[in-house]
């Protein structure tokens, strides 16, 4: 009877143990779905430069690709300007038009932090975090320094 009370509590201990790795599993995957809803393509709602982004995901962390801007082409419409005010003097030939400008977010507690926003118009560089309303508007705000110091804008989901 006393063995048997033994293999009784081995196997709750390893049936409790299995239980708490599912969960933890379970957890984590569902957390990384959620992170992942950034990923697509989006467009500001309330500026006049008309931007859109495609969100993706490289690692561990969330980039923003510029996709389009009512200020990146020469006055012909259809010559990309050149990033010539970036400070790196071997990146200012190169096209507005696909830059990586939005890059290293990371995922915490329902918002993508830490990030870097490349502003071309300036040569600059600016902090930036963003976090999702829902599935389809997204808050954005870069900053230098202090977040209540910066812009804020709106995007929605591309369809």
């Amino acid at each position: 009877m006393t063995s048997l009370k033994i293999l009784t509590k081995k196997k709750m201990k390893t049936i409790l143990f299995a239980a708490t790795m599912l969960f933890v599993s379970v957890a984590t995957v569902a957390q990384q779905l959620s992170a992942d809803k950034i990923i697509g393509v989006w467009e500001d709602v309330d500026s006049d430069l008309a931007l859109k982004f495609e969100f993706y995901k490289a690692g561990d962390k969330y980039f923003g690709k510029l996709l389009y801007a009512s200020d990146m082409f020469e006055a012909d419409g259809k010559t990309p300007k050149k990033d010539f005010k970036n400070p790196d003097k071997a990146l200012q030939n190169r096209s507005r038009y696909g830059i990586t400008n939005i890059t290293n977010l990371t995922f915490d507690k329902g918002e993508y932090l830490n990030g870097t926003l490349y502003n071309p118009d300036e040569g600059r560089n600016y902090s930036v975090k963003v976090k999702l309303r829902n599935l389809n508007e997204m808050d954005y705000r870069a900053y230098m320094g202090i977040a209540l110091l910066g812009r804020s804008m709106t995007f929605k989901r591309v369809q």
